[in-house]
């Protein structure tokens, strides 16, 4: 025993804040600063002035909208850390810095509310591969023991929850800590450092207990161990602090610290096991599978534009050294030149001579370089070591400025604003030439049109997107279409008969022709077909026209006056016209839509599927999931718009759903003549 964690792995650190939304991740960093010395004092997050709380958006909405980088020392070591979001609208913040950082710092607290939104967390981390400790927060709040806690919360983790501390309690009011691992009490002093106690009477025997249910988990991957406790032998405590560094460094146990970051209480004991316990650049490293060499690799966490030093790359250091000025390589083999090096401490940056392996620094000025990507000094450069794949938006609005003159402006700023946030997915609807701009939810659209109102100073105008309608027909008839024009000179003359007839849903449009005798040319049937699909862009209910066959049957030509343009015209005349006979009906997309959820809350989900028109194709446990449920539905693409909405009040802000094309169908009565009204067509 003793040696399985290898000793304290030195040098620059980085460490991920995450945990559920209002779990106090912004209020724990404000302590650790504090604590540290990097702040004068501990900011509340009511006063709106965090070092995370440095955007508008943040202060506006009292909560984190992006990943605030704060990098200070303890005990002579370099500490940075990343305070994420807790908003499942904006966790795709954390994915590229989960990918780098060496650990996790999970912020929980005794609410089992938020035990679903603490799941996605914890799995994100195993998917990822990064060691955690979690951070029982607001402790002095907590009504519940620490020990029921963790069997609450033990359901959201895959590994065991190892309890390190238990809280020292008097009169019924928690005023300190005991360590099971140091067998020594701490009393709490507001914003100071704990003052070590005895462990009091009354409490030796919960402590005793506590402390051989965490070593009975340790010695679940130590035999050494196993047979002391069997004998009842009392256990070095160095080798137990050995156990658990390695143990946490594997993965294999998740311990629990406990404290109130509001009061600053608890910070000091998670310092110190972050330094003591938790993994170095070299772990992350070898995670990432970094190929071994000199080289310098670097991986960027996240994109930032600034109003004066224009775009920052905030990156770690995985492995060689890096100066100013020098040339990296991208995965492509495309270079850049690093322009400034620096220190991040929230908004402010500090200017750096260099950087090295384990760093987190911001990089100035990497044109060419996005989120995500994998930077080396090899030349050709190195393989990606991360994949960023973004979820599938949940919500979308349609935008324009409010005046023309900002068209390229606003193209511009929302190009820099998916930089900084690659969850973000603008495109060009051709069918309404509408630039639609999607994301995970109403709150974050919001804050990205606040950005481009406020920090941009763009006026935009929003609504919901359109819903690509089509119409169809529901008889047969045909028609003539007579194009004659006579100007002096050449005139134009097409003459066309069309057979129109419905299709089976989903074969779109079909075009022959029977022409004998030659009374329509060849030359000219081309024409024809040209402005039939021309007509289709819009039929009669002011909609592209989809599930329709058309034969050209006779027609007449001129020697002289007939040409392309007169037979496209005729063509499209005999369609107005005939359509119109056709008994013309509106088609509305319907999706497939997978919606996961709280298995507590499965059954509010089932229940608004029909008021949102949706037919429920039933539900199922989610797999590999415990307490999760997934839902699958149809469901028009009219009642998809503001779903989430209702899907995360539904769920403590969790769930969330996929959806794609299913299959069209008929649209009739008041909607259909409010889809039309709302298109410029009378119904």
């Amino acid at each position: 025993m003793g040696t399985r964690a290898g000793g304290r792995r030195t040098g620059p650190k980085c460490i991920a804040i995450v945990g559920p939304f209002a779990s106090g991740k912004t209020t724990l960093l404000e302590a650790i600063l504090a604590r540290t010395g990097a702040i004068p004092r501990q900011n509340p997050v009511s006063s709106g002035n965090t070092v995370s709380d440095h955007s508008p958006e943040a202060r506006a909405h009292a909560m984190s909208v992006e990943a605030t980088f704060a990098t200070t020392e303890f005990m002579g070591e370099q500490l940075t850390f990343v305070d994420c979001p807790g908003s499942i609208e904006f966790a795709f913040e954390a994915e590229p810095v989960l990918a780098a950082c060496d650990v996790a710092v999970v912020v929980a607290e005794a609410d089992e509310k938020k035990i679903p939104a603490l799941q996605l967390i914890m799995r994100k981390l195993d998917d990822l591969g990064v060691p955690r400790i979690l951070f029982l927060n607001k402790v002095d709040k907590a009504i519940a023991g620490v020990r029921e806690t963790l069997k609450m919360l033990q359901p959201a983790s895959s590994v065991p929850l190892l309890l390190r501390q238990i809280p020292l309690r008097k009169d019924g009011v928690v005023i300190g800590s005991i360590d099971l691992a140091l067998e020594r009490a701490y009393v709490y002093r507001e914003y100071a450092e704990s003052q070590v106690a005895e462990i009091p009477d009354d409490d030796k025997a919960r402590e005793l207990e506590a402390r051989f249910s965490m070593l009975e988990t340790l010695a679940d991957h130590d035999d050494q161990l196993m047979e002391q406790l069997l004998e009842e032998i009392e256990p070095p405590k160095d080798a137990i602090f050995d156990d658990l560094a390695a143990d946490l460094r594997a993965g294999t146990v998740t311990p629990v610290l406990i404290g109130t970051a509001e009061k600053g209480n608890g910070v000091l004991r998670l310092l110190k096991t972050i330094r003591h316990d938790a993994p170095d650049v070299g772990a992350t490293r070898k995670r990432l599978g970094v190929p071994d060499g000199n080289q310098t690799v670097v991986q960027v966490m996240k994109t930032i534009h600034t109003a004066h030093g224009g775009k920052l790359s905030v990156s770690r250091m995985l492995s060689g050294q890096l100066a100013d000025a020098a040339e990296l390589f991208l995965s492509n083999g495309d270079t850049t030149k690093v322009s400034g090096i620096y220190k991040m401490l929230g908004k402010d940056q500090s200017k750096l001579s260099s950087a090295k392996a384990g760093d987190t620094v911001a990089l100035g000025k990497l044109d060419n370089v996005r989120t995500g990507q994998t930077l080396s000094s090899a030349k050709g450069g190195t393989k990606p070591l991360f994949t960023l794949e973004p979820p599938q938006p949940v919500f979308a609005f349609a935008l324009r400025p409010k005046e023309r003159k900002d068209e390229v402006k606003m193209s511009a700023a929302i190009q820099r604003l998916a930089e900084e946030d690659p969850s973000l997915n603008l495109h060009h609807n051709q069918d309404s030439a509408e630039t639609v701009l999607s994301g995970h939810g109403e709150m974050h659209l919001r804050v990205v049109r606040e950005r481009l109102e406020g920090k941009n100073q763009i006026p935009i105008e929003g609504h919901s997107p359109a819903v690509p309608y089509r119409e169809t027909i529901r008889k047969s008839a045909q028609q003539r279409g007579r194009h004659k024009k006579q100007s002096g000179g050449h005139g134009q003359f097409g003459d066309v008969v069309i057979e129109i007839k419905p299709l089976p849903r989903g074969l779109g449009f079909q075009f022959t022709d029977t022409i004998t005798g030659g009374v329509v040319p060849k030359t000219y049937i081309q024409s024809v077909e040209t402005g039939i699909r021309d007509y289709l862009k819009s039929g009669p209910l002011g909609f592209p026209v989809v599930d329709v066959a058309v034969n050209l049957s006779d027609g007449s030509y001129h020697a002289v006056d007939s040409s392309d343009m007169a037979f496209q015209m005729a063509a499209k005349l005999a369609m107005k016209e005939g359509m119109a006979a056709c008994s013309p009906v509106l088609l509305e997309p319907i999706m497939k839509v997978e919606i996961v959820t709280p298995s507590d809350a499965t059954s509010r989900i089932i229940a608004l599927i029909p008021q949102r028109r949706g037919q429920i194709l039933g539900y199922d446990a989610r797999p590999d999931w415990p307490g999760w449920d997934v839902v699958e539905a149809t469901m028009p693409q009219a009642e998809i718009g503001d779903l989430i909405i209702e899907l995360r009040s539904a769920t403590a802000g969790v769930a969330s759903y996929k959806a794609g094309f299913d299959h069209m169908a008929e649209l009739t009565g008041r909607l259909a003549d409010e889809a039309m009204n709302a298109n410029g067509k009378a119904a």
